[in-house]
Order: structure tokens, then C-alpha cells, then sequence
């Protein structure tokens, strides 16, 4: 499936900013099942591009001339196979096992230890019992947008019983992670095919072994991940994995919008 993908992110700071510095991970991997066809980052000052120890293309964006906006235009085609569910790689230099360790945001609690216990058991880990958890934990964290963000670790979004897509895969990673399984974070884009309907998205890729592989999973919507997923970036958590990532000097109050249209098809671009 052909993905037409529109995205914009600006900022606009209360005060001028005299220097910033943003690390864009916005262009698709090179993983298998999916290939660019023509992809461009727009983004003022200075754009340097580099490959992450994740193996994430990184466009590291430095602006020194003082500035009351930033405005990141993502713009481009990306073909995503139907079979792209069975075809996630392990790319990159790191060991799955590095994938293991809990993080800030994924550092497992009492209740998301009772979780894994009643998804896994004493079974040995499967699709079937990662499929179970990812319907146990869209039963115990509902989506709603609003209410949690990007600082809100899996256990506080546990604990309050909603979130989004982000939240549900902190779950998901601190859950496999206390069963002995490596699992990473997938940022990246979802043709839901509704409009209006936000297409950023995040999912998570988990290590069954060297003979099964990566499975990835989209608790969101109940589903392996497929041709309406489009892979930009992977890491141990969101912070690893961020579209836009940056800091910057002065500025005072920011106000930022994101706007994403995801097509498929022969559909246009806008």
C-alpha cells in the first residue's frame, strides 16, 4: 500500500529564541516491507543527518539566528507491503537484549507485574499470550486523548485507567519486559482511513526468539502491524523514538500544533 503522507509541526514562542536545536526523526526506516518513494524534511537552519545507535535516520536541525517560530514540514510516499508483519528486522548493531532493560517512562510496578502474571502465567511466551495481553491492557488503559502526556510513565497511565496509543505501548513494553521479553518503541504513522482521525502513532515490536523474531504489535487497534503502518523510528521508549526532539534557549511560553494527513492509493497529497 502506497502511504501519502502530509505532516507539519509548528512552534511558536512567546519570547525570541536565540538558539534551538531539534533531532527530527521523521523519515521511515529502511526495514524490510517498506520503501521510500519519495521523501522530504523541510525545516529552517542548519540540517545535519545522521544514524542513531537504534538505527534511526536522524536529521539533527540547528537554528542560531534568533527566531519567534519554527515550522518542521514532513512531505512524501512511502510504500508499506502487505507482508510487513512478518517481515521486521533486526537492523541496526544493538542486541535485542538491549531492549530489555526497564527506562523511566517503561520501569514496571506491583500492577503492571500482576498484569504480565495474569496475560503470560507460567506459559512460555507466544503470539496467542501477546495477543491476550494486548486485549488485557486495552481493558485496563482506555484510550482517551487529553488526559495523559508525553512525561506520564506506563505505571501512572496504569494507574489511571486511560491514555493513547503511547501510553498503551509503555504498557505494553513494561509487561513484556517483566516476562523476559524484549520489546521496543515504534513511532510512525497509521492510515486509519477515517479523517480527522490523528495518524501519528505508536506501536511495539517484541522478541520472541531467533526463530520466530520481531512481532509487532498495535495495542491501539488490536492488531499485528501491517500495510497501514508506516515505521519512522524504534527505541527502548518514546524518548528514544520522538518525531521531535529538541531544546532551546529563551522563548519563554511555547504554543505548538501538529497537523498529519495520511492517504493511501493513488489519493494526492495536499
Amino acid at each position: 500500500m502506497q502511504l501519502h503522507i502530509h505532516h507539519e509541526t509548528r512552534y511558536i514562542y512567546e519570547e525570541p529564541v536565540s538558539y534551538s536545536i531539534q533531532t527530527l526523526k521523521l523519515t521511515p526506516r529502511p526495514d524490510p516491507g517498506q520503501r521510500i518513494v519519495n521523501w522530504r524534511v523541510s525545516a529552517p537552519g542548519e540540517k545535519l543527518e545522521q544514524v542513531d545507535p537504534y538505527g534511526n535516520l536522524a536529521h539533527v536541525v540547528t537554528v542560531e539566528q534568533p527566531h519567534r517560530e519554527m515550522w518542521i514540514v514532513v512531505d512524501g510516499v512511502a510504500d508499506v507491503g502487505e507482508d510487513i508483519a512478518a517481515a521486521v528486522a533486526d537492523t541496526g548493531s544493538l542486541s535485542p537484549l538491549a531492549y530489555l532493560a526497564p527506562t523511566t517512562l517503561t520501569r514496571p510496578d506491583r500492577a503492571l507485574r500482576d498484569l504480565a502474571d495474569r496475560c503470560f502465567g507460567r506459559h512460555p511466551p507466544s503470539r496467542a499470550a501477546l495477543l491476550d495481553l494486548v486485549e488485557g491492557i486495552r481493558a485496563a488503559v482506555t484510550y482517551e486523548p487529553g488526559v495523559t502526556d508525553v512525561t506520564h510513565s506506563a505505571a501512572e497511565a496504569l494507574e489511571l485507567g486511560v491514555g493513547v496509543c503511547q501510553d498503551q505501548t509503555h504498557v505494553l513494553l513494561a509487561c513484556c519486559r517483566c516476562a523476559g521479553l524484549p520489546a521496543r518503541y515504534v513511532s510512525g504513522y497509521f492510515h486509519s482511513g477515517h479523517a480527522g482521525e490523528v495518524a501519528s502513532h505508536a506501536w511495539a515490536d517484541v522478541w520472541l526468539g531467533a526463530e520466530q523474531g520481531w512481532v509487532s504489535l498495535d495495542v491501539t487497534h488490536a492488531e499485528q502491524a501491517g500495510a497501514r503502518h508506516c515505521r519512522l523510528a524504534v527505541g527502548r521508549d518514546y524518548l528514544d523514538a520522538a518525531p521531535v526532539r529538541g531544546v532551546r534557549r529563551g522563548g519563554g511560553h511555547e504554543a505548538m500544533t501538529v497537523a498529519v494527513k495520511v492517504t493511501s492509493g493513488q489519493a494526492q497529497q495536499q
